[in-house]
């Protein structure tokens, strides 16, 4: 998608403007959208945004008409979408409200209670953790939703056509396109497949779950949740291109999950000590310009054979410049924040980026990066 002159401002201005109505083609029939046109591109292909917070990437052949009316866009409220996915998911859901979520489940109901009391505190330590370093979160203009299966296989044929073919082996995800975290109970499988497990009420979950053997996969579940709250709060734009180590480092930064507390969530910036023990043994054979690589393209996150190493990497940069660099860091991410949909820079950009934000040449920051894991105990 290539952007005219002018599109981004009228990506600012479709906040407050009447609602669209787009008709696109697909396959033998047409399908229509009401919401708001993000973008339209120099080739007439379009990013569009629907009342549920779903954005459409629609190619230029695609599209069969473009209108407004005087009606003001207004996202759908809770109720409105909770109807919504009641009738597009498998029959056997219901739905659990929280204050910011709409928890649509074919689980028992203590375990829905259990996500919501997770996301909600995850949510809350979030904006207080960003509040205090002096980055002004937005409130998210839709309710957050979280669709939750009871069982692994219906959530990974559901799931397969955004995901893919390894969807059984995918926890959870956030999905940049229609804004949802999707998941499947993890007590059916940290319980050694327990039925009476998943009938518990969320406190009997929160035991099943806080045992050392379900840290992995609880933390996927904030990994992800913790994405979906900062592209809803206007840490990252979706679709724009805020390079893939700072967005996964930020996951991964609050990954650490502290199920001792039913309200607080103080295990934000711990060691995440899987991170630490991948990095030090990629540290064995890193190369002259890892650093550069990371900061400069997406690669090494996305080619599975380098992405543990580059998800470490992401990780411990992001740990070093927040404990050491923080108010560096929050400017960087101040500039990262700002970057508009669907414009991608060069790795040189990314690279003078970074160098602008935090003062000194990669090597003096290599440098300081490496001798301050070579201390952390």
């Amino acid at each position: 998608m290539v952007l005219i002159v002018g599109a981004i401002a009228a990506l600012a201005a479709a906040q407050a403007s009447a609602i669209d109505h787009l008709v696109l083609q697909r396959g033998e029939g047409t399908v229509g959208l009401d919401g708001r046109t993000m973008i339209v591109a120099q080739d007439g292909s379009v990013m569009f945004q629907t009342r549920d917070g779903t954005i459409w990437l629609v190619a230029a052949d695609e599209v069969q008409g473009l209108s407004s009316d005087e009606t003001p866009f207004r996202p759908f409220t809770k109720e409105q979408i909770a109807a919504r996915l009641l009738a597009e998911l498998p029959a056997g859901f219901d739905v659990y409200q929280t204050s910011n979520y709409v928890i649509c489940h074919s689980t028992s109901r203590g375990y829905a209670q259990w996500c919501g009391a997770l996301l909600e505190r995850l949510e809350m330590a979030f904006t207080n953790y960003w509040t205090r370093k002096g980055f002004a979160l937005a409130k998210p203009e839709f309710p957050l939703v979280a669709i939750v299966f009871a069982e692994k296989k219906a959530y990974a044929d559901f799931s397969r056509p955004e995901v893919g073919e390894g969807a059984e082996s995918v926890v959870a995800y956030y999905s940049l396109r229609t804004n949802r975290i999707t998941m499947y109970d993890l007590t059916g499988v940290e319980a050694g497949g327990n039925a009476n497990a998943r009938r518990g009420s969320a406190a009997q979950v929160n035991r099943i779950l806080a045992q050392p053997a379900a840290a992995p996969t609880v933390a996927t579940i904030v990994h992800e949740a913790t994405h979906q709250i900062a592209y809803n709060c206007g840490l990252h734009a979706r679709y724009s291109d805020c390079p893939l180590w700072f967005s996964e480092g930020i996951a991964m930064y609050f990954e650490t999950p502290d199920l001792t507390s039913s309200r607080g969530w103080r295990s934000i910036g711990q060691i995440n000590t899987m991170r630490l023990r991948h990095f030090r043994d990629y540290l064995r054979r890193r190369p002259a310009d890892s650093l550069a690589t990371l900061l400069g393209e997406d690669r090494r996150l996305r080619d599975s054979s380098s992405a543990t190493d580059g998800y470490a990497e992401a990780w411990a940069l992001t740990y070093f410049l927040a404990q050491q660099k923080p108010k560096e860091y929050v400017e960087y991410l101040r500039t990262l924040s700002r970057k508009a949909p669907q414009r991608w820079d060069e790795p040189a950009t990314r690279l003078a980026e970074f160098k602008e934000a935090f003062g000194y040449d990669l090597e003096q920051l290599e440098s300081d990066f490496l001798r301050f894991f070579a201390k952390l105990r």
